[in-house]
């Protein structure tokens, strides 16, 4: 039985190296990963148990537990729209590189829009493996230790996991999904059966909290849907490992699709148990804990009870953030490889355990510089972690927009291929990225002063300068395009 699945195996790499080959590329990662292990980094990158955790917040105060229901439901249909469209493109080239390789592979005669998208899509991925960080830290810092020093132990801790290689990382996400499935049973369950008083339907489903000082209760609850989006974004992550995959024309669009369907599903149900157990949302909006979702656990559970669900989620933060990383080390070697990233020699540069440790590392040394701006600044971090939800939804909406005004783009399809219902939902798309772009520069809080303003723009603006200047300096004269390996 043993020579037909060994046969087997290497039928399938065969298959997902030719593809890698005629779309121009010279195999370089050995294909360890399975279905389970990509729809883990996906799984890991979206973080549905820490990612809602940490920023509940967001929606309670902006909208109460009626933003938040509605608010999930509605983004995680949009979400899945999104998926779909970038597992169709994801089918038909399944690379490292993800976005970046898109963009670049549908629109070549326009080379600014996939080094922009390149740059943007990675230092995205490396501020929002930072944010992971010190989501990580403020979880520790609501039980015992202080956060920056903590975020940089980390961030180190990610670049080590990172450093060991693919095998790693594919056996992590595969814990990560049991994890997932196993803490939220946990945690639920806690929730349902502790919780002192258990709040009505009606409390739940229309229930409006406004904490903002704005007046409008529709823009209110508008604002509260930034906590979904926040939480689904990562589905593409799938992509970064497609060189490490079986089959991965087929994996890949299937990670991306199913690390949505999933993470909706999984979160109507941890969402409903914080709503229906949540006792007091002023006592959690008046916390003097580091993170707020550890006031309502302190409330609906008692203290014991919330250490452990607070570490449940730190574990889910930590493997979060350590995916992160890995899609960020991943793009520097597609963007090294094609010229658009300066020290191409040391960024493709492969250790013994089939890891891009220079992107790695440098993802961590980002992060813990980075890191140093909560010391100085809750503002100034506070505009990084905007900016890396901002910078990824600037993102996501290059290869939709290509795909909405030049549908002829994709010249060999896939397996994964959505047929007539292509245009429309990337129409779809399209129109909810700018919904979500322009929501999430919007003030969220009235008066509008130093202390609350939303400096989101600034620091995506500063970004997208830096990019501009990088361009006409060093990229205009590097960057021509996709450089194929495979001679």
């Amino acid at each position: 039985m043993g020579e037909p699945e060994i046969s087997s195996f290497t039928h399938n790499v065969t298959i997902s190296d030719q593809r890698l080959l005629d779309l121009g590329y010279r195999p370089e990662f050995r294909r360890e990963m399975s279905l389970f292990g990509v729809l883990g980094i996906s799984f890991c990158s979206i973080g549905i148990l820490n990612g809602m955790s940490s920023a509940l917040q967001t929606g309670l105060f902006s909208g109460g537990p009626l933003g938040l229901f509605w608010g999930w439901n509605i983004c995680s249909f949009f979400m899945l729209l999104i998926a779909c469209s970038f597992a169709e493109i994801c089918s038909a080239y399944p690379t490292m590189g993800g976005l970046y390789f898109w963009v670049c592979k549908m629109k070549p005669d326009v080379p600014i829009l996939g080094f922009f998208t390149g740059w943007l899509y990675s230092m995205a991925m490396v501020f929002t493996g930072i944010s992971a960080n010190l989501s990580a830290a403020l979880y520790l810092s609501s039980m015992a230790e202080k956060s920056p020093a903590v975020a940089w132990a980390v961030n180190i801790f990610s670049g080590i996991v990172n450093t060991i290689g693919t095998k790693a990382i594919g056996h992590m996400s595969t814990l990560f999904v049991w994890w997932t499935l196993g803490g939220t049973v946990t945690l639920v369950t806690t929730l349902l059966v502790k919780a002192p008083v258990m709040n009505s339907a009606d409390f739940v489903f229309t229930n409006v909290q406004n904490f903002t000082g704005w007046q409008s209760q529709g823009f209110v609850v508008l604002l509260g849907f930034l906590q979904a989006v926040y939480t689904l974004e990562g589905c593409e992550t799938a992509a970064q490992v497609a060189e490490e995959a079986v089959r991965a024309e087929i994996l890949a669009p299937l990670g991306v699709v199913g690390s949505i369907a999933g993470s909706w599903l999984i979160g109507i149900a941890y969402l409903l148990a914080l709503l229906f157990a949540v006792q007091d949302i002023a006592s959690v909006q008046a916390t003097t804990f580091a993170i707020p979702i550890a006031q309502l656990f302190y409330d609906a559970v008692g203290p014991r009870l919330s250490q452990m669900c607070l570490l449940v989620i730190m574990v889910s933060q930590v493997m979060a953030a350590i995916t992160t990383f890995t899609a960020s080390s991943r793009l520097f070697y597609a963007l090294a490889r094609d010229n658009a990233f300066p020290l191409k020699k040391q960024f493709m540069t492969l250790n013994r355990f089939q890891a891009p440790y220079w992107g790695v590392w440098t993802s961590v040394l980002i992060g813990c510089i980075i890191s140093c701006a909560y010391i100085g600044s809750a503002i100034a971090f506070n505009a990084i972690l905007s900016s890396a939800a901002i910078s990824v939804m600037l993102s996501y909406m290059q290869p939709i927009i290509i795909r909405v005004f030049w549908t002829d783009s994709i010249q060999e399809f896939g397996p994964f291929r959505l047929g007539k219902w292509s245009w429309p939902v990337n129409f779809a798309s399209f129109l909810f990225t700018i919904f979500v772009c322009v929501l999430f520069i919007l003030p969220t809080a009235y008066p509008v002063n130093v202390l609350n303003m939303n400096y989101a723009i600034v620091a995506v603006g500063g970004l997208l300068v830096v990019i501009t200047v990088n361009w006409f300096w060093w990229g205009r004269h590097s960057f021509k395009g996709l450089v194929k390996t495979a001679i």
